[in-house]
């Protein structure tokens, strides 16, 4: 879906936990192959790692020890108390350094939104991408980007993830990767974006995460740390502009494809929309969405439609 903005280890034991917790290599699979790819197993090694790998596999291993997260996308939600967080994603572009900074300090791990997919006005780059866009996508008045244009993938890879990283955030959480789904040409220009971001990423010691897409996860799973999937329980009805519970379908769609995740080991993460989750009358939907992503492996988050209204207090399994 669209973006949701609205206004000690040592070096030995941390390659050791990555073994164990996130055995896929992201750094085999090419574009060319992506469709294909298998994760392979990463195993243990003595000697110490790099400091880009050892600083990646110690993130790989808090990531999968995350106990609770959020998406605080708007500026509201992004300034409020997020101390409790294991893991917050807050908007790559308007979050400043210090706050990075601070979040870091209250111990989170921090992660910067970006949307690969589709160009969004306002953005300080969107005049740059206004050759590239396709048509606009009227749910969350943006354009569909046209990756297969290599000018808008250097732009992306050159100079608006790097300005975002230059704030000090510990990786990326992507969206919009799974726009090929409505746009199957644009294919084979999303897999060589997603394979450049992720290797910059990675190589940098830094997170990749990216959401939905389920009928693209072959291809999709091996440049990525985690995965978050939206609507599991209750989702926002764009067409009848109301909040709705997910249809037996649609639940069964979504565990099929957290299994998947899970099944080569990767963190899976869970988001479901209501109208406020912090508001009593929503407190047994909340915990109905925190059950049933717990029993499927996934680390559950409520949000509301802009992700400006956020749960009390974090949701843990």
């Amino acid at each position: 879906m669209g973006t949701r903005r609205i206004a000690t280890l040592g070096a030995v034991g941390v390659m050791a936990a990555a073994a164990l917790v996130n055995p896929v290599d992201r750094g085999v699979a090419t574009p060319a192959a992506a469709s294909e790819a298998t994760p392979a197993v990463r195993t243990a090694t003595a000697t110490p790692a790099p400091p880009a790998t050892a600083g990646l596999a110690r993130l790989r291993w808090r990531l999968a020890r995350t106990t609770s997260w959020t998406l605080a996308l708007s500026d509201a939600a992004a300034a409020s108390d997020l101390r409790g967080y294991s893991l917050v994603v807050v908007d790559g572009e308007t979050t400043s350094a210090g706050r990075v900074r601070e979040l870091r300090r209250n111990g989170s791990v921090v992660l910067a939104y970006l949307s690969i997919g589709t160009i969004e006005d306002g953005r300080w780059w969107s005049q740059a991408a206004r050759g590239h866009r396709l048509h606009r996508w009227q749910d969350w008045g943006e354009w569909y980007a046209d990756v297969n244009n290599s000018e808008f993938r250097a732009l992306m890879t050159k100079r608006v993830l790097p300005q975002m990283m230059a704030a000090g955030f510990d990786g990326v959480f992507l969206d919009n990767v799974d726009m090929v789904e409505s746009h199957p040409r644009q294919r084979s220009g999303m897999a060589s974006l997603l394979a450049a971001v992720s290797r910059d990423v990675h190589r940098g010691g830094r997170l990749v995460l990216a959401q939905n897409g389920d009928g693209q996860l072959r291809w999709v799973l091996p440049w990525l740390d985690g995965w978050n999937r939206e609507d599991v329980s209750f989702t926002y009805d764009f067409d009848t502009g109301r909040y709705r519970r997910t249809s037996t379908a649609e639940r069964a769609q979504a565990v099929q494809a957290i299994r998947r995740v899970r099944a080569v080991r990767l963190t899976a993460f869970s988001t479901d929309y209501l109208p406020n989750p912090a508001a009593p009358a929503a407190a047994r939907q909340v915990a109905e969405a925190v059950r049933y992503a717990c029993a499927v492996g996934a680390k559950p988050y409520v949000g509301s439609i802009g992700l400006d209204r956020m749960p009390r207090t974090p949701l843990r399994c």
